[in-house]
């Protein structure tokens, strides 16, 4: 697929090596990524970037550059850009939002209400089964469940999901291209190929340990709540629970066993604040309004942009669309609310599909959920 200028003038801005800040700062400026690289030298220079940067924009590394636009040649590779209408709205919001995100897979996930599920790369088996419990769970809720990728509670919650026929998205510390750790190879093809994986790095980044903890701002940030279910004192999981109630966001943890040291560091978040969670329900209840609220929010989002005109870019449509399925869930639903179980009944879809379908109409605003049921509005 031809990789567009604007796609390849962001590769120029990024492998200039200019901090977020300065370069989100240039983009607003211009309104553009191409805009932006047109600007001249000594309009990046007042926007704060170094002779360095400057030169690295005007002459960017040959071979980093190239891998980047053979990456992007491929249909399931995307790039999109701070000033880019699809960027993710909720990761706007955060403190240090990234200035562009490599997606392979459908980005459309990122606007998605989702849940984080974090813990230890050293989890015990009990610490895996909750995550897959709960992750399971979410996601035949309609919740998108979100981590990072890592051995142990990460990914049990990425293939559990998957299991389920749940949409996953996975934030990784490396180039979207690399894998990390090795033994996750099928793993992070499958979410390339059903899910997402996401990363502020292009291509060929190889995972350095700074890169970590800074992913775990966009994992917190894309998320509505962050769930840890194991994690050590020192643990990368409290970072992004951390990181996530500095957005504003729900910290929810499970408790452990006393003589466990993979659970004192959701103990100490419980200490902190963080909400005691034993089943994914009550994760699903107390999130109710704060999923209404986001899908009110891009409701209007949406509205706002049907208007755009011609050639702008436009939020992800693709699970936005009518199909077979979405055409007989419309069928059985009523103008008085129906249960869950009784929509399954009626359509003989699994339970995954109809909460996914029926977010998905709740964000066009063409159902209404009351107290776990659904029904029409409108026609």
């Amino acid at each position: 697929m031809p990789v567009s200028s604007e796609q390849e003038s962001l590769l120029r801005l990024l492998h200039s090596g200019a901090p977020a800040s300065l370069l989100r700062r240039l983009l607003d400026s211009h309104g553009s990524a191409d805009a932006a690289c047109a600007a001249g030298q000594r309009d990046w220079a007042s926007h704060g970037l170094s002779a360095e940067a400057c030169r690295r924009v005007q002459q960017p590394e040959a071979a980093a550059l190239a891998q980047g636009l053979c990456w992007l040649e491929d249909a399931n590779h995307h790039l999109i850009g701070w000033r880019e209408d699809s960027y993710p709205p909720l990761l706007r919001r955060i403190a240090a939002p990234p200035v562009m995100l490599f997606i392979a897979g459908d980005p459309a996930l990122l606007w998605r209400p989702s849940v984080a599920v974090v813990g230890s790369r050293s989890a015990t088996p009990g610490g895996c089964a909750n995550a897959a419990q709960f992750s399971e769970a979410l996601a035949q809720a309609g919740f998108c469940i979100a981590s990072g990728l890592a051995a142990g509670v990460d990914a049990a919650a990425h293939a559990a999901t998957l299991d389920a026929g749940g949409a996953t998205v996975a934030v990784i510390g490396a180039g979207p291209d690399v894998v990390y750790p090795a033994r996750n190879r099928l793993l992070h093809a499958q979410i390339a190929q059903h899910g997402a994986v996401v990363s502020e790095h292009p291509p060929g980044t190889r995972p350095l340990k700074q890169f970590f903890p800074s992913r775990n701002r966009i994992l917190a940030g894309l998320s509505l709540a962050t769930l840890v279910v194991e994690a050590a004192q020192q643990s990368g999981a409290l970072i992004t629970a951390r990181l996530a109630a500095d957005a504003g966001r729900e910290v929810f943890a499970l408790p452990g066993s006393i003589h466990n040291p993979m659970a004192r560091g959701c103990h100490r978040l419980l200490r902190e604040g963080a909400c005691l969670v034993e089943q994914p329900q009550e994760v699903v209840e107390a999130l109710a309004p704060q999923v209404q609220a986001l899908a009110s929010a891009l409701r209007g989002t949406l509205a706002a942009l049907e208007g755009a005109p011609c050639g702008k870019a436009t939020p992800p449509q693709a699970w936005l669309q009518d199909d077979p399925a979405h055409a007989v869930l419309w069928q059985a639903l009523g103008h008085d609310p129906s249960s869950m179980d009784e929509l399954v009944a009626r359509t003989g879809l699994t339970a995954a599909e109809v909460s996914s379908m029926l977010l998905t109409l709740e964000l066009e605003g063409k159902v209404a959920p009351a107290h776990g049921r659904y029904s029409r509005l409108g026609g």
